[in-house]
């Protein structure tokens, strides 16, 4: 760094012999490393080196190496790497910690005269200032301070000093003297730093670093600041007092500033509150200083100062400060921040209050403390509705009986809105566009919206701590008031106790309704609830939806339903039941009935699926009773058929004409679930599929047909009759976020005024679109009535038509547009109408897909199965083919992967299917001939795996006897024949013309890879279509399909299967028609005339299949003559030209190795030392510039004797340094080698440099010092 400022000399602590550095660097280089590792930005090395550093020296115990480690921890508090600095203040504090011989007071002087700002260059200031300051620290970091007062004096006296150079060091000087403050004992404090402090405390009121500094002060000395010394020091007693709120605001606002980057509160603010409440003047302090003083600022770092002040303090506040805080000014602005901040790019703080929040109720125990806090930041709304949103975390560290406190607020509030008992506020924008009592009508709607998505919301987090009983008051108040009105009140029905003031209308009817239904959904997956062994027991075995007892949650939703419904002289329903749909209701209470003493017999999973859709079913009847009537006559007839089905199946031939005559249950049964699927439900959504899931083993082709008729591209889409509620799909979804609708009116005005350009821009892009000619006509026609169109004949400027008749041309003008307005706009709505009937339709399929997923996942061995082939490869084919949105990208994604992942792939599949050979062969056909006319190679893909799973369909399993005497390495003879009902000789014949049309094809959607999987799955296709694949690796029509057949060859070659198949004379015959093709296909001249990337990897592939098939036959000595093989790679060498190392160069040598031929090596061209010295290294230049560049007037100071024994000699001393400094200054520049002389300018110039620089000893001597650079 800079060993010129210190002379051994001037220190204090210079021991008697001084230490020689140069011995240490000879003695131990080991010891030296550890200040370089304490250098590196890497903390985990520099805590490494602190560790071992102080291990050593007390293992080693040596004076002059404690010294020096001192000396150097010193010398690099000041380093100019800022991240290095710590690590030597953290060791200099370990090292005295550990050699506590040490006076602190020695290290002390040594820092202040290592490091003293008076004598240090100006460029080094900065660096010194730290050096100074990572000095205190470590004194401080030795936990030695305070055995040591002076010590303790002349770091805060340092420190102090320090604190004038803000630029740099910033706060970090009063941050440590607080720090000591907190260390020393009171003893210590009052008779040797009151005296030093005694400037800053008397000036608390001037920055906020000082005033921390008394704060802390008072806190830990209370016995030495009485308030007859704060009256000395600051002129009044106490801190908090009327005469001091200016300074203290003065000072609140400075601080505010100074965090304004770092998003933090300041200390100090929190430490004044904490003083406020010790001194009983906090009533004072938050409304003269934050309220009166720090609000009356513009809205920024002030503002936010109060907020995070707000949230801080709510753990130290008595239960009235709390109402009082949480209710006053302060919260109102925080509405305010909340709902302007809304809008991109806005600095947001509500993350900040939900920490606050959430960490004030994990600590608070006290559930009023909890409850005044949920119910102040719930009563912060705009134009009633709370600015906190309905699903808040914070809810879940809420103590039960809290919890339930707040549930009950919530309802009262629901039920009777005081709105004039809510922080109520209003923006700019809404209290323009005030309108008295709507707006008091729309709050109230708000409010109650908000009130239902946060009830429903703490019953859906599983992490609320909540008892059963809160789960199901929140379920019956929903429910209640979703469907019935109270008209008397009864202790049996609570809900019929609350009266409302205000009563609901069809908005928050409806809102109700969809709230409710999802919150049955959330309840259909909720675990059971309670801290007993028997729940945990429960829960581990993942049941859901149930309560302790085992009861289903909607089973208990039921009977409160059915005890409503009979109680007429207390409630009433919204929609009264007609005697049709109340029979339908009774009905399925006994189907309940019915099915809960079969599960009490044996429970099955069938039942339970029967037993949940009768209750979903029956709880929408209250929703839509007219559309689901017919549905529960349908299911209760489908439950009953199926019983007697089970009861009656010896009987089933007898009744099969009679039943003949009517659909089968499960068909009907389908029916059921497609029809309830058109709902937007996602709980009716999963019950569907659970039913479907139970029935799949009595589903029927017919069935099974009705749902593939809903994925049929070709049907009418119109005729699928989908139920639309956008409200209830929105519940569904659970798009619950901070930002719900009417949380921000100026963003809803805001979005109003985009909708109005959009809007504007819509009219200017119709207005460029081409004009409608009957609009022209008619505007034409108007002009021409009104005498308004110009004319050739009229050429003057003067007005033709006076008021009159323009008042009536701009009433006929009007008339026109509005017109043509509605039409554009009909043409609007009439598109977004259809638009969203394709979305609902697609978003019916894709539900319907699960019905096919099930169906596939539960019945793959069933011959039903093989229905579904066809139905979707023309999904499929049909998706790809049309340009689709994000929607219908998903289905389509979903239809594959259920048709290639889950269909094809599968491990179950059918083995039944012997009384289906004909049609499953002509549907191979159909699918192969399809798949050749495809354009697009992806849906090809989709085709060709259909007719692999045909195939494996039509083989089945092997015979049992054959499985017996097949191992897994070398499978029986019998079994690799074994094709089942495969017609081998069609099947060939449709894959060899597949086979045939993408060889001969330039362009085919079939692929090389389809028939490689074909080759390994089926060893006997594989022999059949070989001597195909043999003929086109020199008869494709491209090298493209020369190189493929190469492939499916080799495949086929290296499958131990087809060389079982093939043994004996005919696997010779077939290697020896391979070496045929391979000759003359290595012979063709293309392959030489063009080095084209395809031609190379035909080359590549052919010289892979004669690697392997010379390696086969040797090995195997087979009667197969290579002669014409080996002759044609001899002369291959002639036609390519090969370069030292590639692909095609090693599997061609790698080919001639099995022949005897080696791959020549290189010869290695010495150059003898004479013609290496004559030859010029022209790359020893590059960087230089031209001899017409160099500066003349540096050239001509050269002596010319010199640089000539430069240029000659490089084995000199003087060569040396120069090689030495250069190695110093420049490490990564290249060194001159062997037989290499550097250049003559470079370093001429560094020896005349060096000779007019100080003395060569002195920096020797310097360098070998070790001092830190």
């Amino acid at each position: 760094m800079s060993v010129e400022m210190v002379e051994l000399p001037i220190e204090p602590a210079e021991p008697v012999n001084p230490v020689r550095p140069t011995g240490i660097l000879q003695q131990n280089r080991v010891f030296l490393d550890f200040f370089w590792d304490l250098a590196k930005p890497d903390q985990e090395t520099r805590l490494k080196a602190i560790e071992n550093l102080i291990q050593y020296l007390k293992t080693s115990n040596k004076a002059d190496e404690l010294d020096y480690a001192i000396k150097r921890l010193v010398e690099g508090l000041a380093h100019t790497r800022e991240a290095s600095r710590p690590g030597f203040s953290l060791a200099l504090g370990q090292v005295l910690s550990a050699f506590e011989e040490i006076p602190l007071q020695t290290i002390l002087d040594r820092i202040k005269v290592k490091h003293n700002l008076q004598k240090v260059k100006k460029k080094l200031i900065r660096n010194a200032m730290f050096g100074n300051f990572f000095g205190v620290l470590a004194l401080h970091q030795s936990s030695r301070l305070s055995k040591e007062p002076q010590v303790v004096l002349g770091c805060v006296q340092l420190l102090q000093s320090l604190g004038q150079h803000r630029e740099h060091l910033k706060d970090l000087p009063s941050k440590t003297m607080m720090d000591i403050l907190t260390e020393i004992p009171e003893e210590v404090f009052e008779e040797v730093l009151l005296g030093a402090l005694q400037t800053d405390l008397a000036s608390a009121f001037s920055t906020p670093e000082q005033l921390q500094l008394l704060l802390v002060a008072l806190q830990r000395f209370p016995q030495t600041l009485k308030p007859k010394k704060l009256k000395k020091l600051l002129g009044s007693s106490t801190i908090i007092n009327a005469d001091n709120i200016p300074k203290l605001t003065e000072v609140l606002k400075m601080a505010a500033q100074s965090v304004k980057k770092e998003c933090v509160l300041p200390s100090v603010a929190l430490d004044l509150l904490k003083l406020s409440l010790k001194e009983d003047s906090f009533q004072l302090f938050w409304t003269k200083a934050i309220i009166n003083g720090m609000l009356k600022d513009q809205p920024g770092p002030t503002h936010y100062l109060c907020y995070r002040l707000l949230g801080s303090a709510l753990p130290f506040l008595s239960l009235a400060q709390l109402k009082e805080v949480l209710s006053g000014e302060v919260m109102r602005l925080y509405g305010e921040h909340v709902v302007s901040a809304q809008k991109l790019d806005r600095f947001k703080l509500a993350p900040e209050m939900d920490a606050y929040v959430s960490d004030f109720l994990q600590g608070c125990k006290d559930p009023d403390k909890q409850l005044a806090v949920m119910v102040g930041f719930s009563s912060l709304t705009n134009q009633g509705y709370p600015v906190v949103p309905s699903v808040w975390r914070v809810v879940q560290h809420l103590q039960p009986a809290a919890l339930q406190c707040y549930v009950e607020w919530m309802k009262t509030m629901f039920l009777q809105p005081q709105l004039e008992n809510l922080l109520n506020f209003s923006t700019r924008k809404q209290k323009d566009n005030r309108e008295g009592r709507e707006q008091k009508e729309g709050s109230i709607f708000r409010l109650r919206k908000w009130i239902v998505a946060r009830l429903t919301s703490i019953v859906e987090n599983h992490q609320v701590k909540k008892e059963e009983d809160l789960v199901m008051d929140v379920a019956r108040f929903v429910f209640f008031h979703a469907f019935f009105n109270a008209k008397k009140a009864t202790p049996d029905i609570p809900e019929t106790e609350g009266k409302l003031s205000v009563q609901l209308d069809q908005k928050t009817r409806a809102i109700l309704v969809n709230s409710f239904f999802g919150l049955l959904h959330s309840m259909h997956h909720m675990p059971v609830i309670g801290d007993s062994a028997e729940v945990a027991t429960i829960n581990q075995r993942r049941v859901l939806g149930v309560t302790a007892d085992g009861t289903m949650w909607i089973y208990c939703l039921v009977q409160y339903a059915q005890v409503l419904l009979n109680q007429l002289k207390y409630t009433q329903s919204t929609q009264p039941f007609s005697l049709e749909q109340r029979q339908a209701w009774d009905s399925m209470l006994e189907s309940v009935a019915s099915l809960i003493r079969q599960a009490k017999k044996g429970p099955t999973v069938e039942t339970n699926a029967f037993q949940q859709l009768f209750l979903l079913v029956g709880m929408h009847l209250f929703k839509a009773p007219e559309e689901l009537v017919d549905i529960m006559k349908d299911l209760q007839n489908c439950m009953e058929k199926a019983q007697e089905k089970k009861v009656k199946k010896k009987k089933k031939q007898q009744a099969r004409e009679e039943e003949e005559e009517e659909p089968h249950w499960a068909e009907v049964m389908v029916d059921i679930l497609l029809s309830l699927l058109s709902q937007p439900s996602r709980h009716i959504r999963q019950v569907c599929r659970t039913v479907f899931s139970s029935i799949c083993p009595h589903v029927t082709a017919t069935a099974l047909t009705a749902i593939l008729d809903v994925l049929d591209p070709d049907k009418d889409e119109s005729a699928v009759v989908v139920t639309d509620d956008n409200d209830s799909d929105k519940t569904q979804k659970k798009e619950k976020k901070t930002s719900e609708e009417g949380q921000d009116e100026e963003m809803e005005e805001s979005d109003g005024d985009d909708d109005s350009d959009e809007d504007e821009d819509d009219e200017a892009i119709e207005e460029e679109e081409e004009v409608d000619q009957s609009f022209r006509l008619e505007l034409m026609k108007v002009l021409q009535k009104q005498n308004a169109l110009a004319t050739e004949e009229d050429a003057s400027d003067d007005d033709d038509l006076d008021d009159e008749a323009m008042m009536k041309l701009d009433n006929s003008l009007s008339m026109l547009f509005s017109e043509q307005k509605k039409k554009t706009q009909a043409k609007k709505d009439e598109k977004t109408r259809l638009h969203k009937e394709k979305t609902l339709v697609r978003e019916f399929k894709i539900k319907v897909l699960d019905l096919v997923e099930v169906f596939v996942a539960r019945q793959a061995s069933s011959p039903l199965v093989l229905g579904l082939v066809q139905p979707l490869l023309t999904v499929i084919d049909r998706g790809m083919s049309s340009d689709s949105d994000q929607q219908e990208q998903d289905f389509l994604r979903r239809a594959a992967d259920i048709f290639r992942n889950q269909l094809c792939r599968s491990k179950v599949y059918c083995k039944t299917a012997g009384d289906r050979q004909g049609e499953l062969h002509d549907l191979l056909e159909k699918l192969m001939v399809k798949a050749q006319k495809l354009a697009d190679s992806s849906v090809c893909l989709y085709y060709f795996s259909a007719s692999l799973y045909l195939v494996k369909v039509l083989r089945g399993a092997p015979p049992a006897e054959t499985k017996e005497h097949q191992t897994p390495d070398r499978p029986a003879p019998e079994d690799l024949w074994f094709m089942g009902n495969v017609d081998v000789d069609r099947v060939s014949t449709i894959f060899k013309e597949a086979l045939c049309s993408f060889m001969s094809r330039r362009k085919s959607p079939l692929t090389g890879q389809m028939f490689s999987d074909l080759f390994t799955r089926f060893p006997v296709l594989c022999v059949n279509l070989l001597d195909t694949a043999v003929q086109h690796i020199t008869a494709g029509v491209r090298e493209h399909q020369q190189n493929q057949a190469c492939v499916l060859v080799l495949r086929a070659l290296q499958s131990r299967e087809v060389q079982q198949l093939l043994s004996g004379t005919k696997w010779a015959e077939l290697c020896q028609k391979v070496v045929g093709q391979l000759a003359a296909s290595l012979s063709q001249k293309q392959a030489g005339q063009s080095e084209s990337k395809v031609v190379q990897e035909k080359v590549v592939k052919a010289l892979e299949v004669c690697q392997f098939l010379v390696k086969h036959v040797h090995q195997q000595k087979l009667l197969v003559d290579l002669e014409p093989l080996r002759t044609v790679l001899q002369s291959l060498t002639n036609v390519i030209t090969f370069r030292k190392t590639g692909q095609l160069e090693d599997t061609y040598w790698a080919v001639m190795k099995h022949f005897g031929v080696n791959k020549p090596k290189a010869e290695k061209m010495k150059k003898s030392n004479e013609e290496a010295g004559q030859l010029p290294i022209p790359k020893k230049k590059k960087g230089f510039l031209p001899e017409t560049k160099k500066r003349k007037n540096r050239k001509k100071q050269i002596p010319l004797e010199l640089a000539a024994d430069i240029s000659t000699s490089t084995d000199k001393p003087v060569g040396e340094k120069v090689k030495k400094k250069n190695n110093k200054n420049k490490t990564k520049r290249k060194q001159p080698g062997d037989g290499e002389t550097p250049s003559q300018p470079s370093s001429a110039k560094k020896i005349r440099t060096q000779s007019e620089s100080k003395p060569a000893k002195k920096k020797k001597q310097k360098k070998e010092g070790g001092g830190d650079k």
